[in-house]
């Protein structure tokens, strides 16, 4: 494969390129899905193919096709000169050419570690798993759905450069959850377990499954479904927030993640998602947060899902904070943007999603820092009439990243110290950097968690990428609730 993506890169400089670079990717999926006791979803797709990437003229090219081994050898050459030729047809039409940052050439290879490779397990077993977290979810009448899902990814990587990289890489993520719904007295509500959305995902093999421990969580996740359909709703006006971890990922996300790739902020990137309010001379200087909060990129947090040792441009893997002590620090980029503010190197944040796909900036694995509180002192030393939240429902976000509305599946009174009743479709507003700045605690690093994010959609024609926000929960002073 390696001499593959070489005769490529070889034949587009021959052709007239100024830089080339090739990645062939094979890639595997195992997706299972069981709802009510039953198996409605047992896909195994994979996917193999060669996309050829060039500079010519100072515009890019691109090329990509699917094959085989024989194939992409035959393919190659032609795929090269048709992405050269894409290049200089477009470089009639640019206003300003693109400067890549500079990068020495990168040789090695790296792989995801694995304890226990999940496409090994049995499907007997993977199934045997699913039928014991679904019997757990039984035993009310209000429960009218129980969906339980695993998915498992396996994708290699070969790529070449005309600076002479070559790198090969293993990228192995398993993930799964369950959802137990009820429906009484005219309410439906619902109930996931670790996360919403099909449940969490982390870099790694079987175990990931294992640590879950489905069954032992889908009884919690059934009563809880079933008790909110007769719980009050979440009471309006501003309140003290404690926000969990599951749904501090998705605040991270949206509020912090894409409004600080720099393609958004250039204007490159507000086909899907919009664009973003966290201009360039907003950098340094923004109080984005409170002195507490600290948000940090990283490409090689064990376990993230975009943990890796280069990305889709050859660029090393690295850290750097987003959100220092509260202050805007630094952006996501690639080495096409990374000129834009000043930095000589990318910060390696280039992903495609498939070998048909150009690379383009994405959030890495970003993270909120954990403080020093441990989760039972923070709950007592709140007031009474705090609210606490988690697992999201529906969101919405503006185009600039600004204004925000979440709901939430769950949510708990704080009164006495402790976590009271149960109350049904916490929905909270907020403006991102006031919010940020509400920020008053943080739990400690034993209640920090990694969740990842498997389906960000971003770009035209769509791509999807994974990445993992790390969190513990935290408090928000002053937030807005609406019914």
């Amino acid at each position: 494969m390696q001499g593959i993506a070489q005769l490529a890169v070889e034949e587009a400089l021959r052709a007239g390129a100024d830089y080339a670079d090739a990645r062939i990717q094979r890639l595997a999926c195992e997706e299972l899905t069981m709802q009510d006791g039953s198996l409605v979803r047992a896909d195994a797709p994979e996917d193999f193919g060669l996309g050829v990437r060039v500079l010519k003229d100072g515009a890019w090219g691109f090329a990509a096709a699917p094959g085989t081994h024989k194939d992409l050898a035959e393919v190659a050459p032609g795929l090269a000169r048709r992405a050269v030729k894409t290049g200089r047809d477009l470089g009639r039409l640019r206003t300003k050419p693109v400067q890549l940052a500079p990068l020495e050439g990168q040789v090695g290879e790296w792989s995801t570690p694995v304890e226990e490779d999940p496409f090994a397990v049995s499907l007997e077993e993977k199934l045997g798993l699913m039928r014991q977290a679904d019997e757990s979810m039984q035993g009310r009448d209000e429960i009218v759905s129980r969906v339980v899902n695993l998915s498992l990814r396996r994708e290699e990587q070969w790529q070449a450069s005309s600076e002479g990289s070559q790198l090969h890489q293993v990228l192995v993520r398993t993930g799964g959850g369950l959802a137990a719904t009820a429906s009484a007295h005219g309410v439906v509500e619902r109930r996931s377990y670790p996360a919403s959305f099909s449940g969490n995902f982390m870099a790694g093999g079987f175990e990931v499954v294992r640590a879950m421990d489905l069954p032992a969580n889908g009884g919690r996740m059934r009563d809880e479904a079933a008790d909110l359909c007769s719980a009050p709703l979440c009471p309006e006006g501003p309140h003290t927030l404690i926000l969990g971890g599951s749904q501090l990922c998705l605040q991270i996300h949206e509020s912090v993640g894409h409004p600080t790739e720099l393609d958004r902020v250039l204007g490159h990137e507000v086909d899907l998602a919009g664009a973003s309010f966290a201009t360039r001379n907003h950098l340094g200087n923004l109080e984005y947060g409170s002195s507490l909060v600290n948000l940090q990129a990283d490409s090689t947090l064990p376990g993230g899902l975009d943990t890796r040792g280069w990305d889709d441009d050859c660029v090393p893997s690295g850290s750097w904070p987003i959100v220092k002590e509260g202050v805007f620090k630094g952006y996501q980029t690639n080495r096409e943007v990374a000129g834009a503010v000043d930095e000589s190197t990318s910060r390696g944040c280039s992903r495609a999603e498939s070998w048909y796909d150009p690379p383009i900036v994405r959030i890495t694995n970003l993270s909120l820092q954990p403080g020093k509180m441990s989760f039972d002192e923070m709950v007592a030393n709140t007031e009474d009439g705090a609210i606490f939240a988690d697992s999201v429902r529906t969101w919405s976000i503006d185009q600039r990243r600004v204004n925000f509305q979440f709901t939430c599946e769950v949510a708990r009174e704080v009164q006495g110290g402790r976590l009271g009743r149960l109350l049904r479709r916490p929905t909270y507003q907020g403006n991102t950097t006031s919010f940020w700045g509400s920020c008053d605690a943080i739990c400690s690093a034993d209640h920090f968690q990694l969740w990842g994010v498997a389906n960000c959609g971003k770009g035209n024609p769509m791509q999807v990428a994974e990445m993992t926000h790390g969190a513990a929960p935290a408090r928000f002073r002053r937030v807005q609730f609406i019914q």
